[in-house]
């Protein structure tokens, strides 16, 4: 066999600067092609030249910077962005990050392998350095030994070793995608945005694919922010794993799918994802909800709302029988504030009974229903069933449909106490729409012992958040009360380390509406919901508005945010 080859550029740069003699260079090229490894591969692993004249040839050759790691500064390495075993697997280290980019130590310029796996990790643009192999392995290691996790509590979790488990009906699952599921990359990647969802305490995951381009983003404190976007091309394979994860059909993108995935992060804490599925145009966007069983027992005093509220809420709690209703748009708490109520009722001389779609937070002792229509179990159903049952109370979901309302009604007439929820913008909405719902007016006014209204607002920042002048008249016409002009401060907004944009946590504003015997007359007299707002002005109660007010007046949140969430 001839054994004689051509010398590429680099092999002869090589030879002309005395770093190869010819012979050595033609057997180290021969020997590069038949382990089908670039040359630089074959001469680094081989350790046949080690000077910084052959990688700053290499950098020349391939045109890629060089840094000499010796006047690196290990503390200015960017932590937490990559795994050990990442770094360790392709011989990479993360250097820098400015902005949305990444540079990375390497000392194989030939190592695509590592660009494209590490940019895939991390969401970030990823540009390679090439550096000398010796210093590089040095440098992983001192890296290692003073990194942290950062994970805050998740520090001993291993992304790969992460134990997930599907809660649902069973996959059905095509060779050839659930190997795609199963790529480690895109395993990797995954566990990392549930993780960093954990750790900054977002409420949501979105997985989103558009024509050119995919991408992630969490809901953190009711908004929106991008922290990731992966390759286009891998929307298909991060699609398919989620689904594998939430045990659903990975072979089926025409409807949507509902899963739920509980993902163990140590052997004393896991963690519920509900997990939803969507055919758009560009593929399947998945939607995640983080259920946190820990929200229910923060205890009514953690929850935002004013003492003559929170009395209202506690005394209806007591109550023998009658209905509490909670309302507001998607994700403003309602859940909590009725599972709040809950923990409180929840002793062993009760029984309580739950019908929910799904089930978010669990909780022992109490008696929980996951509806599912599709196998004949909705909300009208289940509570025929719990009347069946000697409850004590009852918890509904949400009130979709008459039969719903009407079941709740009932109950709630007869020796129990009823919780549930509608989606409707306020308290005097709510009795009105129970009426169109075609629930009769008596009905409702002998049933119905309390409304809530709620939204989440943002918490100001306690660290940076700073006093700003507003005019006396600009107050006055956000609804301010005169009387308490100059005896208060407003707070705005900063940004720091400790926060996102100046905001950390939410807090509740709430609407508490007790129905008077005015009230009563109002809906026995088919009032619509001006007459009836008009009079839980009368009665004292306070709109989500004016709640909102307080809060800022509190220094709790600031007057952009009560704007954001209420209107005046």
């Amino acid at each position: 066999m001839n054994d004689t080859v051509t010398l590429s550029g680099l092999a002869k740069q090589m030879v002309l600067a005395g770093l190869l003699d010819d012979k050595t260079a033609q057997q180290a090229q021969l020997q590069a092609q038949r382990n089908k490894l670039s040359l630089v591969t074959y001469l680094v692993q081989n350790r046949l030249v080690k000077s910084r004249a052959m990688v700053e040839l290499a950098a020349d050759q391939f045109g890629v910077a060089f840094f000499d790691l010796s006047s690196l500064d290990k503390e200015s390495l960017p932590k937490e962005l990559v795994s050990e075993k990442l770094v360790r697997q392709h011989r990479a280290l993360p250097l820098w990050k400015r902005g949305n980019k990444l540079f990375l130590a390497v000392s194989d310029p030939s190592n695509h392998q590592a660009v494209t796996d590490i940019q895939f990790s991390t969401g970030l643009n990823t540009e390679a350095i090439l550096v000398e192999d010796d210093k590089l392995g040095d440098a992983i290691d001192k890296y290692f030994e003073s990194a942290t996790s950062g994970l805050d509590g998740l520090s001993d979790v291993d992304l790969d070793g992460v134990d997930v488990e599907g809660v649902g009906d069973g996959a059905k699952e095509n060779d050839a995608e659930a190997s795609d599921a199963d790529d480690a990359p895109v395993v990797r990647f995954v566990n990392k945005m549930l993780l960093d969802a954990i750790k900054g305490g977002s409420s949501d995951l979105h997985f989103e694919p558009y024509e050119q381009t995919y991408r992630v983003r969490f809901r953190t404190d009711g908004i929106l922010h991008e922290v990731a976007r992966p390759p286009i091309q891998l929307a298909s394979r991060l699609s398919a794993r989620l689904k594998v994860m939430a045990a659903l059909d990975i072979s089926e993108r025409r409807k949507p799918q509902d899963g739920r995935i509980k993902m163990k992060i140590s052997k004393s804490k896991s963690i519920d994802f509900r997990v939803n599925t969507l055919p758009t145009l560009w593929g399947e966007k998945i939607v995640m909800r983080i259920l946190d069983p820990t929200s229910a027992q923060m205890g009514i005093d953690a929850l935002g709302y004013e003492e003559d509220q929170k009395a209202l809420y506690m005394s209806a709690l007591k109550q023998p029988q009658g209905m509490i209703l909670v309302t507001g748009p998607t994700g403003s708490g309602k859940t909590v504030s009725l599972y709040t109520g809950l923990n409180i009722l929840n002793t062993p001389d009760v029984n309580i009974s739950t019908a929910e779609d799904p089930v978010e937070i669990n909780l022992e002792g109490i008696n929980q229903v996951n509806v599912n229509p599709r196998q004949g179990m909705d909300f009208t159903q289940a509570l025929r069933a719990f009347l069946r049952q000697d409850p004590d109370i009852i918890m509904v979901g949400e009130i979709r449909d008459l039969d719903t309302a009407s079941i709740a009604v009932k109950a709630a007439q007869t020796g129990h106490m009823v919780m549930s929820t509608l989606h409707t913008n306020s308290a005097a909405e709510t009795l009105t729409r129970l009426r169109n719902m075609g629930v009769p007016s008596f009905n409702i006014a002998t049933s119905v012992n309390l409304i809530i209204a709620q939204r989440l607002a943002r918490k100001l920042c306690g660290t940076c958040k700073k006093e700003v002048e507003v005019p006396q008249e600009v107050l006055l016409q956000e609804g301010f009360p005169a009387d308490k002009i100059g005896t208060f401060k407003i707070y705005a907004p900063v940004g720091c380390d400790n926060c996102k944009g100046g905001y950390k946590g939410r807090v509740g504003i709430y609407e508490v509406v007790k129905i008077t015997p005015a009230l009563q007359r109002i809906i026995m007299e088919e009032g619509n919901s001006i007459d009836i707002d008009n009079q839980m002005r009368k009665d004292g109660f306070n709109d989500l508005r004016t709640s909102g007010l307080l809060k800022a007046m509190q220094g709790v949140t600031s007057l952009e945010e009560v704007n954001r969430v209420t209107k005046d």
